[in-house]
């Protein structure tokens, strides 16, 4: 009350203003009048002086160290008496309230001299000493790691700089051998010409060793050197003795004609005699076809195979038109069609054993530790709406139904559940029909399935559907018959379904354990879990837990501020941030990584679901991944499994001449153009899939681009080009990306409920298939009589027997139920009238136009044309 008037504390006090100012004179302070302000000071003045006045001790007017609030509620209570009709009574009820507010330095003041904040404060002390000295050991490991790593990288470069030197050494030695082979050619080249120089070449000399003009040493036997002249009868091998010649007649021949023209056997004749001049040639022409076995990969280019061949690359196309395989000359051509063309040019092929990158990345790990029991995979499989995602909701404590569009799961999710009775992973695959490559990559990386029948539903088809993937995976079922607190649940007939499909209940003697549970009241969730571990012990389920990780990848998406997120599951090893990942085409660092709640991880063990980030792209739901060694490992697997897959892409989508020829017998076949674009990777798949079966032979869906993200300018420029609707699922286009479709006139479409974008399609496929010309028979009339008239010739004289005749429809003459004319009425007369139709049961003289040959006993035919809506019957 600081800034008050005399008049306003006057009133507050309950005292008059008069008074007020005598006691505030008494106390030493002087106001003029009851406007004047009062100060707390001056307030605080005048209670001493009252006080003391008063006799009572000077009041402490030091803030108070607590502050107590109380409060007092009072309300009426209606509560009903004993028997009926003695109506009710009121009665009063008072709640109070009290709450202690004490001061902060109070509270300080109290605790500087506490024993216990003495002891926290000395263990945070320890705390921290004990962080810091963790921190220099981390320190001084990142040190040691480094220096290791920088140690092991000279290494590397020393190994480099030393193959490199090698390669050098070795490229100059193939140098000289290279020169120095060409010299020795050059030089018996130039032997050769010294060779055709001699001015007598009818005869071939072999002489001694002695140069011209050689005197011989006395030592020597006195006997000149002679020639021999070697004739053609020695050639042939005659035995007639060799004539000699003075030595002053011998032939003189250079060096290498001495060293050539040595004394050679007799041959037979049989032999051919070797090339003059000491070497023979190569080529010898061939007396049989030559048989060829080239090594063939998965696919081949037929200007490559040609080429292996040996053969043209027109005669190997001319035997591929011949086989009905339209191909050029640069086109691929896979492994069969390889091998049924070689076989027809009379070679063989067999299989490529050229490196395979694939071996190296997919190899054991030495880390890899001992195994380990694993927590159980289990899948959650069965009909739509029968309650999959409520009950694994319930075992999670989580509302995941709820959420999701139009009640149903339209994509796999993978969690981890901390149980009482231990960890268990769960997939929930969705139910409806469109998701069946998503059920059967579900049964394929579990360990039990389990199947949710809804007991007042009994077996549907997915559930059939289900029973046959867990059946081809060869993976344990446990039914759980769910919906039991309905008033209309029958488990009896469910167990007679499942008796249809091989599922025999323990209860009938079989082996597959039947539980009863209610997602709603959480009847039977705890036996179901006893039930899924005491399996999981039966199949004694175990993997190593150290080492690179591998597992599969449950599913993909495009994030706009993450880039590339695949959710995975780990199968064996452990997964860890910073590591080097390789799943189908794609590869990558894991950046981060995240559970099923969104909290960030580090590390992922076997039966461990978790959401990775740092992919260079979006891989396929249902791929194999693993961790490699280096990124160079990866980068090479990865570009050789995106080039395998293009090429028996487009191999397999190469042109056959039946296919044209199918196409041209067909005629013009209307095409409707579809790009998809959808949060995650099995939805596209899925709905691609789903939409592509909804071709005919009269109209084809044709999906020019599927993927997951944000629809694009990219996808809407492509879209415009091709005419295509664009179908977004669960994405949104972007500014520029609406723009251009706008401008192009493209449809684009949203949905979040799958069988919304399969219903839409379905009607737009059959709006393209238009109307139909139906003929339907509305009247039958028999000829009784047959009458010559002067106008119209031949007149019948009938009786309506069926339906109704007009006279505007076109009618047929059946004769012998056989047609003999169709035209249509010239006259329709009822009693010499003209009328313009006759119903059932009466007479009529009917004149046929342009036809005269009526006779009695024959039909006339009454019929009308109609058009007719075509519907869209999926092949």
């Amino acid at each position: 009350m600081a800034g008050v008037t005399v008049e306003k504390l006057a009133n507050v006090l309950g005292v008059s203003p008069e008074r007020l100012l005598e006691q505030l004179a008494e106390a030493g302070m002087k106001f003029n009048g009851v406007q004047q302000e009062v100060s707390a000071t001056e307030k605080i003045a005048l209670l001493e002086h009252l006080r003391s006045s008063h006799g009572k001790a000077k009041a402490d007017l030091k803030a108070p160290s607590q502050i107590t609030l109380k409060r007092k509620t009072v309300s009426e209570l209606t509560v009903p008496t004993g028997g009926p009709g003695r109506g009710a009574k009121t009665v009063n009820v008072e709640v109070r309230q009290q709450k202690v507010y004490v001061k902060r330095s109070t509270v300080a003041e109290q605790a500087e001299h506490d024993p216990e904040r003495e002891a926290a404060q000395r263990l945070l002390n320890e705390s921290h000493l004990r962080r810091e000295s963790e921190d220099i050991a981390r320190r001084d490991a990142d040190a040691r790691r480094h220096a290791d790593e920088e140690r092991q990288r000279e290494l590397e470069e020393q190994r480099k700089r030393e193959r490199e030197e090698g390669e050098r050494r070795a490229a100059e030695e193939a140098e000289r051998l290279v020169a120095e082979e060409a010299k020795r050619k050059s030089e018996e080249e130039r032997a050769k010409t010294d060779a055709s120089k001699p001015k007598k070449p009818p005869a071939r000399a072999e002489i001694d060793d002695k140069p011209r003009g050689h005197k011989p040493d006395k030592i020597a036997p006195k006997r000149a050197p002679v020639a021999r002249v070697i004739t053609a009868e020695d050639e042939v091998g005659s035995n007639e003795a060799e004539p000699v010649v003075p030595a002053a007649n011998q032939l003189h021949l250079s060096d290498h004609a001495r060293r050539n023209n040595k004394k050679k056997p007799h041959r037979r004749p049989s032999q051919p005699e070797p090339q003059r001049g000491g070497r023979d040639h190569g080529f010898s022409r061939p007396m049989a076809p030559v048989v060829r076995e080239v090594e063939v990969g998965d696919t081949i280019v037929v200007a490559e195979l040609a080429q292996k061949l040996a053969v043209k690359a027109p005669e190997v196309i001319k035997a591929l038109m011949k086989m009905g395989v339209m191909v050029t000359i640069n086109q691929n051509i896979d492994h069969d069609t390889a091998v049924l063309v070689s076989e027809e040019l009379g070679h063989s092929v067999k299989k490529s054993g050229a490196r395979d990158v694939e071996a190296e990345v997919v190899s054991i790990d030495p880390n890899a530790g001992e195994a380990l029991i694993r927590p159980p995979v289990v899948t959650i499989m069965g009909h739509v709406d029968h309650g999959k995602t409520s009950l694994l909701d319930y075992i999670r404590r989580t509302k995941v139904a709820s959420g999701e569009a139009g009640g149903i799961t339209q994509h796999i999710g993978a969690y981890h559940v901390n149980t009482k009775k231990g960890i268990i992973t769960f997939l929930d695959t969705p139910g409806h029909s469109a998701f069946t490559q998503m059920r059967a990559r579900g049964a394929k990386i579990t360990d039990i399935v389990i199947l949710v029948v809804a007991a007042d539903d009994g077996v549907m088809p997915q559930t059939i559907e289900a029973i046959n993937h867990a059946k081809a995976a060869k993976v344990p079922i446990i039914v759980a018959v769910n919906k039991m607190d309905k008033s209309d649940a029958d488990p009896e007939r469910v167990k007679q379904g499942l008796l249809q499909h091989d599922l025999v209940p323990e209860e009938y003697g079989g082996d597959v354990q039947v539980i009863p549970v209610s997602a709603k009241s959480g009847m039977g969730i705890d036996n179901l879990l006893d039930a899924i571990l005491v399996q999981s012990e039966v199949l004694e389920l175990s993997t190593p837990a150290k080492g690179r990780a591998r597992g599969t990848v449950v599913e993909s998406t495009l994030d706009k501020g993450r880039g590339s997120v695949a959710t995975v599951l780990v199968q064996s090893g452990c997964l860890k941030k910073g590591d080097i990942v390789l799943a189908g085409m794609q590869w990558g660092r894991v950046r981060a990584m995240y559970d099923e709640a969104g909290r960030q991880i580090a590390e992922a063990g076997p039966s461990i679901p978790a959401v990775v980030v740092g992919l260079q792209g979006t891989p396929n739901a249902g791929d194999d991944f693993l961790v490699v060694a280096d990124e160079r490992a990866a980068r090479d697997a990865a570009a050789a499994r995106e080039l395998k897959s293009r090429d028996v892409r487009l191999a397999k989508t190469g042109n056959k001449l039946d296919d044209i020829f199918a196409q041209m017998g067909q005629g013009e076949v209307q095409t409707l153009n579809l790009l998809i674009k959808a949060d995650v990777q099995g939805s596209a798949e899925a709905l691609r899939e789903s939409l592509t079966r909804l071709a005919t032979d009269q109209i084809k869906v044709n999906v020019i681009a599927s993927g997951v993200g944000g629809i694009t300018e990219s996808d809407a420029t492509l879209a415009v080009a091709a005419k295509a609707i664009v179908i977004g699922f669960n994405v949104r286009a972007d500014a520029q990306a609406r723009k251009v479709l706008q401008e192009g006139g493209v449809e684009i479409n949203y949905y979040s409920i799958i069988y919304e974008a399969i219903d839409h399609v379905r009607k737009a496929l059959t709006g393209m298939l238009g109307t139909e010309v139906r003929e339907q028979i509305i009247g039958l009339a028999q000829v009784r009589d047959v009458f010559r008239s002067s106008k119209f010739g031949a007149v019948a004289g009938c009786m309506v027997i069926e339906g109704v005749v007009k006279r505007n429809k076109p009618i047929r003459v059946l004769r012998d139920n056989v047609v003999v004319f169709e035209g249509e009425l010239e006259s329709l007369r009822r009693f010499k009238e003209i009328v313009d139709d006759v119903r059932n049961g009466m007479e009529c003289g009917i004149a046929v136009k342009a036809y005269n040959d009526v006779k009695v006993g024959d039909q006339i035919e009454c019929f009308d044309r109609i058009e007719v809506a075509r519907t869209l019957t999926v092949n």
